[in-house]
């Protein structure tokens, strides 16, 4: 049995769809970056997506990969780099790493969908969330139904979570009428359009969401035609590396709040 939210959750407390910066609008080449959550929030986001990893010595860091390789000019595994080091690489050559817990600071009204991308980052983010009382301002996903489950055990029912993979196949498989188990305290599904060449969001699958108290997030959604196309289907939110083009969709919908 899946038990749907009773309430929705205060961090989805938004009046229209919602955008989200995609690491921060990672068009730009800075992505995860202090500099690139400053541009977002020049052109009036609030809801920002990242992802965060730990270091060596447990540092909790916004950053997508597992390597620093493909978009700072250092090298090597976060996980067996101390901060020290790791603070001297250079996104694109000019812009430093963030520490998540600097972002939570920097941007107070700023609330943020955090993929955990290892396990070892899960205890420090829910630790940091407790520490700073963000249970309203971050939802926590990630493509491990196991690891999203351990988060909504950790966190209790003042976080906020969106289903794994596991999750979201329950789901598809619940907009088919096929029985499937759902994890119960999840508030989102977050999910690609397609998978594999299998179409994933469609007006039965919101549908489906909806019917169960769940927002339905898409990503990563950069051409306005297929944001238009979504918002038409009624989903909840876009993930985009193009703030501005997701926000002139919005806005000439009458939707960019």
């Amino acid at each position: 049995m899946t038990t749907a939210p009773s309430a929705r959750h205060p961090y989805l407390d938004h009046p229209s769809t919602i955008p989200f910066a995609h690491r921060g609008g990672a068009a730009d080449g800075v992505e995860n970056t202090a500099a690139a959550f400053r541009r977002a929030a020049g052109a009036g986001y609030r809801y920002f997506e990242t992802d965060v990893h730990t270091t060596a010595d447990g540092r909790l860091v916004a950053f997508h990969d597992a390597t620093l390789d493909r978009v700072t000019d250092s090298r090597g595994r976060m996980a067996e780099l101390p901060w020290s080091e790791v603070s001297r690489a250079r996104v694109g050559g000019t812009e430093p790493l963030a520490l998540f817990e600097e972002l939570l600071e920097e941007f107070p009204d700023a609330r943020w969908n955090v993929d955990v991308k290892a396990e070892p980052a899960l205890v420090p983010l829910i630790e940091l969330i407790r520490r700073t009382a963000a249970w309203d301002r971050v939802c926590v996903g990630s493509f491990s139904e196991a690891r999203v489950a351990r988060a909504h055990r950790l966190g209790g029912p003042h976080l906020a979570t969106s289903y794994g993979v596991r999750g979201v196949l329950g789901l598809r498989l619940r907009s088919y009428g096929i029985p499937a188990a759902l994890r119960a305290g999840a508030v989102c599904a977050q999910v690609p359009e397609t998978q594999n060449g299998i179409r994933v969001v469609d007006r039965r699958f919101v549908r489906a969401a909806h019917a169960r108290g769940l927002q339905v997030h898409v990503w990563t959604v950069n051409e306005p035609d297929r944001m238009a196309a979504l918002l038409d289907l009624g989903v909840d939110g876009i993930m985009t590396d193009h703030i501005e083009t997701l926000r002139t969709v919005l806005s000439e919908r009458g939707a960019w709040a």
